[in-house]
């Protein structure tokens, strides 16, 4: 094969190189699953019924600590939207959900209150999530898992 065939990302010796199409669904993927390890850390340690609490609603309450975990929580979720190449209408939707999330916890008391409440980061990452699925598919073993999930909701 041609230099021009490995720019292409074209597979050689069975390995698909990153600079092609598999080579961006798989990094949507890592993407993915890392939206949702940022979900759970995020907002869902702790969960009872539809409300989750986790490292943002208890960093809360401790001024600059917040702010601190709230920012980089965003830049990493920013990093990975990059990577999958997530479309325009989505970043700013991921962008306008973290910018509310971090601006609540200027505000002392009742800003910590709402920011321990609003799922910001979940909602981000759910947004991510979202546009992986349509643009790429479900990542592998994850689509049975909401099957299972879906079906026992239809039973009710």
């Amino acid at each position: 094969m041609t230099d021009e065939a490995v720019l292409q990302g074209e597979v050689i010796d069975a390995k698909t190189l990153d600079g092609g199409p598999a080579g961006y669904r798989q990094r949507a993927h890592r993407a993915w699953r890392n939206a949702e390890t940022i979900k759970r850390l995020s907002d869902r340690l702790i969960g009872v019924g539809p409300i989750g609490i986790g490292l943002d609603g208890v960093l809360a309450w401790v001024p600059g600590a917040n702010t601190a975990y709230s920012l980089g929580a965003a830049a990493v979720l920013g990093y990975h939207a990059w990577q999958a190449r997530a479309s325009l209408p989505t970043v700013a939707r991921m962008a306008a959900y973290m910018l509310f999330d971090s601006s609540t916890s200027a505000v002392p008391v009742v800003g910590w209150a709402v920011d321990t409440l609003f799922p910001g980061h979940l909602m981000a990452a759910k947004a991510l999530q979202k546009d992986i699925e349509a643009r790429h598919g479900a990542p592998e073993g994850i689509d049975l898992k909401r099957r299972k999930k879906k079906a026992k909701a239809g039973r009710r």
